[in-house]
């Protein structure tokens, strides 16, 4: 049995706990920002070193790949293109971690989507440089020339049935149009929301099950609908001023430069939610975690 490190680093989440029991007990009851900040350390040595948590994992790049669904060529074409960041190596291995295999679905994913490594590289790069990455997907309409963001995905029953593991959740799936019925005797499907069924399967690896999950996607979906509304009717309000019901057309440019505008629109409303409900969520979640280190360090 290993000992504990009476010394831990300070940039380390054992450090900064260490830290924080460090504090006069006085002191962490009467001063919630004590408790506050350190949640905010915590967060941020996570971020700098996702490698270093507890939950991250390492995988040989066979696994990487299978699990972002690519090969490994495509991994080492992505490293020598500077897509990737350098593994960590013991000896000849090399060994990738969360962040590597979050990279590469992204990267994926953009090339699927009409992306050329040019693109990709580029658009990562501002990421990285701190650009922000709203203004960077302003740019998706004219490289990708595509609409929707996921592409529903064809496949046989069974293979649905494996993927979901759970026929009741199927059976609810199904209901709610997340998978959907093809042909005469159901043998095949369409999975409509194949990025809703990948988060489902990979939050299932900590335990939480699936049929809580879709009571949860259920609860947020109408929530979802209408802030969507909220946002698509200032976008139509704006059109309607241009386009009168029963009037004639304008002209083709001008039809031309309004729906420019509603896909631009509609780009930057994703961009602007996703960033406020990150914030939210991330408020949410270091606010729990305060209330649990003052449980426990208050007792």
């Amino acid at each position: 049995m290993s000992t504990p490190d009476r010394h831990p680093k300070p940039d380390s989440i054992a450090g900064v706990l260490a830290n924080l029991r460090r504090v006069p007990r006085r002191v962490r009851r009467e001063s919630r920002e004590v408790i506050e900040a350190a949640v905010t350390q915590l967060f941020e040595v996570v971020v700098r070193h996702p490698g270093g948590s507890a939950a991250s994992r390492e995988y040989r790049v066979d696994d990487l790949a299978r699990m972002a669904g690519t090969t490994t060529r495509n991994v080492r074409v992505y490293r020598d293109r500077d897509l990737l960041p350098p593994p960590r190596r013991v000896g000849r291995i090399a060994l990738f971690n969360d962040t590597h295999l979050t990279r590469l679905r992204l990267i994926t994913s953009m090339l699927d989507r009409g992306y050329t490594i040019a693109h990709v590289k580029e658009m990562i790069g501002a990421w990285e440089q701190g650009k922000d990455l709203g203004d960077i997907l302003g740019l998706e309409s004219a490289l990708a020339g595509t609409w929707t963001t996921e592409r529903p995905q064809a496949m046989p029953r069974a293979e649905a049935e494996r993927l979901i593991d759970d026929p009741p959740a199927l059976r609810r799936l199904v209901q709610l149009g997340v998978i959907r019925l093809d042909g005469p005797d159901g043998s095949q499907v369409t999975i409509t929301r194949p990025k809703l069924i990948e988060a489902f399967n990979e939050i299932r690896g900590y335990g939480i099950t699936v049929d809580k999950l879709i009571d949860l996607y259920e609860q947020t979906l109408p929530h979802i609908d209408a802030i969507s509304q909220l946002l698509v009717r200032a976008g139509a309000e704006h059109v309607l001023e241009r386009v009168q019901p029963g009037a004639p057309l304008p002209a083709d440019t001008e039809i031309a430069e309004l729906i420019g505008m509603l896909v631009r629109f509609r780009t930057q409303a994703v961009a602007s939610v996703t960033a406020t409900l990150a914030s939210s969520i991330e408020s949410t979640i270091e606010s729990m975690v305060a209330g649990l280190l003052a449980e426990s360090l208050l007792r």
